[in-house]
C-alpha cells in the first residue's frame, strides 16, 4: 500500500497480473481521496497483451458454443453472489450514486445473461441458389465467424455495464479481447476479469491494460494483430480512431444531446418525474441524458414549474449515501467547464431556473430556460446535471430543433396523436425515436447506436456479436 491507498492494481494479460514501472494515484471523485494505484503500462506492455489474445484468438473461435455460453453463465452467478462488492466500486471510483451503482449492476447481470443466450442463437442461412440461372444443384449456406482480437475502449460512466457489451458479444462470438478502461474507472473491469478467470475464461481471452490513450488506445488502435475496435467515448476521439483504423471493422458509440418533445395534453405529472431522471441520473453523465426538452406553449409554465420544483427535491452529497441523488462529476476540469457554459447561456439570456452552482466537484441539478440554440449547453454534448427547457408552437417545429444538431442518437416524443408520433419517427434524424417515454430509455438487448456524430455501428448484444463476426458463405456443387 503507497500513499494511503487501499490497495495496488496492476495490468491482466494472459490470466495473469502484471506489475509495471509506473502507477498513477487513482481519487474519489467526490473527496478526492486516494483510493487505489493504477498501473499505467507501456507499448511493451500493451505488445504482450495484444500478444496473448492474438495466440489465444484460435481456441477461442473452436471452442464450443455451449462451452462461452456456460462461462458467461458462471459470470452472472458470481456477479450476483458479489453484487453490493461491485455496486461499491462503481459508486466510489465514478461517484455514481449507491442506488444508481446497484442499478447498473443489476442491467450489467442482465446483459451478460442475453450473452450468453445470443452465444447458442449465432447462425447463418441456406440459400435457394437455383432462383438464379446457373444455380442449379448447389447447396448454399452461411455461417458466422470470429474476427479473431477486439479491441475495446470504454469511458467512465458506466464503468461495468459498457464494458459488458463489449466483452459480453465478443465472448459469445468467439472472440478474444483487449481492454483499456477509463483511467478514472478501471477498478470494475479488474473486478469483472478476477471473475471471469475464476468462471473457466481461457487465459490470454480478456486482458485489461489501463494507460495513457496515446500509447495505450493509439496502440490498440493501430495494431494489426487487432481486428476490430469498439469504442464508447468523445466525437473528437472516435473520429480519430475512425482515420487511424483503416480497414478495421469499428463500431462507435458517441456523444450526444438528447431531446424530448412533449406535444400539448400530457399527463405532466408521469413526465416531469421521469424528465428529472433522465436529465439527472448519474449526473447527467449518460450518453442519453435528457439535455434538451421542446415543449408545447400552451403547456410550458405548468411544466417548468413542476420540473423545478421536483429538481429541487433531489439530494446532492455523498454517492456512498443511500438517499444521494447527485454526486460528484467525473473531474474538476468538468465542473469548471459545465460552469463556464452556464455563465455563457446566462450572459446570453438564459434564465437559470434552478441550480447553476456547484460546491466542490458537484454540481447541482440545474434547469436553464429559453436557451438559444447556438448556446454550449444546448448544442454540445454538456455530459453534467442540466438540461434546458424551451417552448415551441407545435411537435413540427420542436422536430427541427432536434434535428438541428450534430448529433443523433435518440430522441422522446410524448404525445396523444398516433400520426404524430409516426410522423416523428419518420422525421427524426436519431438511431433510436422513444414514443412517449424520454430519450434516455434504454434495455441492455434493443439496437442502440446513433447516426452523424454520435457515431456507427450498434450495441445491443445480438447487434453487437453481428458486428464482432464475419459472414462466410459456403457453396456445394451437387454435380
Amino acid at each position: 500500500m503507497k500513499n494511503g491507498t487501499n490497495y495496488e492494481k496492476k495490468i491482466f494479460v494472459n490470466g495473469k497480473w502484471l506489475e509495471t514501472e509506473n502507477y498513477s494515484l487513482l481519487k474519489s471523485p467526490y473527496t478526492l481521496e486516494p483510493i487505489a494505484e493504477i498501473a499505467i503500462a507501456t507499448k511493451e506492455d500493451l505488445n504482450e497483451a495484444i500478444s496473448a489474445a492474438h495466440a489465444s484468438r484460435k481456441k477461442m473461435a473452436k471452442m464450443p458454443i455451449h462451452q462461452r455460453s456456460a462461462i458467461l453463465e458462471k459470470l452472472v452467478v458470481l456477479l450476483g453472489n458479489r453484487f453490493e462488492e461491485a455496486a461499491t466500486i462503481i459508486a466510489t471510483e465514478a461517484a455514481k450514486p449507491l442506488t444508481a451503482a446497484r442499478e447498473e449492476v443489476r442491467r450489467t447481470i442482465q446483459t451478460y445473461k442475453f450473452a450468453a443466450a445470443e452465444a447458442t442463437r449465432i447462425g447463418g442461412e441456406t440459400i435457394s441458389l437455383d432462383a438464379a440461372p446457373g444455380g442449379e444443384n448447389r447447396l448454399a449456406y452461411t455461417v458466422r465467424e470470429p474476427l479473431g482480437v477486439i479491441g475495446a475502449i470504454t469511458p467512465f460512466n458506466f464503468p461495468m455495464n459498457l464494458v459488458a457489451h463489449k466483452i459480453g458479444p465478443a465472448i459469445a462470438a468467439g472472440n478474444t479481447i483487449v481492454l483499456k478502461p477509463a483511467m478514472q474507472t478501471p477498478l470494475s473491469s479488474f473486478f469483472i476479469a478476477d471473475l471471469l478467470q475464476e468462471a473457466g475464461l481461457p487465459d490470454g481471452a480478456l486482458n485489461v491494460v489501463t494507460g495513457s490513450g496515446k500509447i495505450i488506445g493509439d496502440g490498440i488502435v493501430m495494431d494489426d494483430r487487432v481486428n476490430m475496435i469498439t469504442f464508447t467515448g468523445s466525437p473528437a476521439v472516435g473520429i480519430g480512431i475512425r482515420n487511424r483504423a483503416g480497414l478495421k471493422r469499428v463500431t462507435l458509440e458517441l456523444g450526444s444531446n438528447a431531446a424530448v418533445i412533449i406535444d400539448k395534453g400530457i399527463d405532466q405529472e408521469k413526465v416531469v418525474a421521469r424528465c428529472v431522471q433522465g436529465a439527472f441520473s448519474n449526473q447527467g453523465q449518460v450518453c442519453i441524458s435528457l439535455q434538451r426538452i421542446y415543449i408545447h406553449e400552451d403547456e410550458y409554465d405548468e411544466f417548468v414549474k413542476k420540473l423545478v420544483d421536483e429538481t429541487k427535491k433531489l439530494k446532492v452529497g455523498n454517492p456512498l449515501d443511500e438517499d444521494t441523488n447527485v454526486s460528484a462529476l467525473i473531474s474538476e476540469n468538468d465542473v469548471e467547464r459545465t460552469l463556464s457554459w452556464i455563465k455563457e447561456a446566462k450572459d446570453g439570456g438564459a434564465i437559470i431556473a434552478t441550480g447553476g452552482y456547484a460546491e466542490d466537484n458537484a454540481l447541482y441539478p440545474t434547469v436553464i430556460l429559453n436557451v438559444h440554440p447556438n448556446m454550449q449547453v444546448s448544442c454540445q454534448e454538456v455530459f453534467a446535471p442540466i438540461v434546458i427547457v424551451n417552448k415551441v408552437k407545435s411537435v413540427q417545429e420542436a422536430i427541427g430543433h432536434v434535428n438541428n444538431s450534430k448529433y443523433g442518437l435518440q430522441a422522446g416524443i410524448y404525445t396523444n396523436d398516433i400520426a404524430q408520433a409516426l410522423d416523428a419517427a419518420d422525421e427524426l434524424e436519431v438511431g433510436g425515436v422513444i414514443i412517449n417515454d424520454i430519450p434516455t430509455f434504454r434495455v441492455d438487448h434493443m439496437p442502440y447506436g446513433g447516426v452523424k456524430e454520435s457515431g456507427t455501428g450498434k450495441e445491443g448484444i445480438k447487434y453487437a456479436i453481428e458486428e464482432m463476426t464475419e459472414m462466410k458463405l459456403v457453396i456445394i456443387n451437387r454435380n
